[in-house]
């Protein structure tokens, strides 16, 4: 099935990203049965920034791509902030190893929503999350939820932004839950803060 190319963001009028295939679009029975289950981490060596989300949502869970809900503000807030040169899908996500980014999540189960977790899977998840950095050494890690930080890092009044703690040499950064859903944070804020970590990390 063909597929338009999606408005652009771009002053210039740059398209958001290039003609493709229509992606998979998963139905309500494959929604329902993606709860629970994983998807793998775009991740590897040498890594500028590995963004971290809070677990996956039932879209990912039946994709195998994260940020893959439809209104998800992710990939657009990755191409405004200049870490990307044009919006890339979510099918595109391997991509983003060439450019030194990568993605995982705190929790890996997918859920409907995130207040299905609990907050020992918070803190079982950062401990392993403190373990994956170890292993792979980005220069930051960027998690995408500050609830979600508070809660497996027992950082109770930590705020959006660099964290005076890191991990080891990695920088950590709490950046805002990108959801669609997160009114408080409208996505022209979404993606001042995005630029924030992409400008302090562009020459790591």
């Amino acid at each position: 099935m063909p597929v338009q190319t999606q408005p652009s963001d771009d002053p210039n009028g740059a398209p958001a990203a290039p003609a493709a295939p229509a992606p998979f679009r998963p139905n309500a029975e494959q929604l329902a049965q993606a709860h629970g289950t994983t998807i793998p981490d775009v991740t590897g060596p040498g890594l500028r920034v590995l963004f971290c989300g809070i677990n996956p949502g039932l879209w990912s869970g039946a994709t195998g791509w994260h940020f893959a809900r439809p209104g998800n503000r992710f990939w657009p807030a990755l191409y405004r902030s200049g870490f990307t040169p044009r919006q890339f899908r979510p099918d595109e996500q391997r991509q983003l190893l060439a450019l030194g980014l990568g993605i995982t999540n705190v929790v890996a189960r997918a859920t409907a929503k995130a207040d299905e977790l609990t907050a020992e899977e918070y803190r079982t998840g950062g401990l392993a999350l403190a373990e994956r950095v170890d292993r792979l050494r980005p220069a930051a890690l960027a998690v995408l939820g500050i609830g979600a930080y508070r809660t497996a890092f027992g950082r109770p009044r930590a705020t959006v932004g660099r964290q005076p703690e890191g991990l080891g040499d990695t920088q950590v950064w709490v950046l805002p839950n990108p959801s669609g859903l997160n009114a408080l944070w409208p996505t022209p804020r979404l993606v001042e803060v995005f630029s924030e970590l992409r400008e302090a990390t562009s020459q790591i």
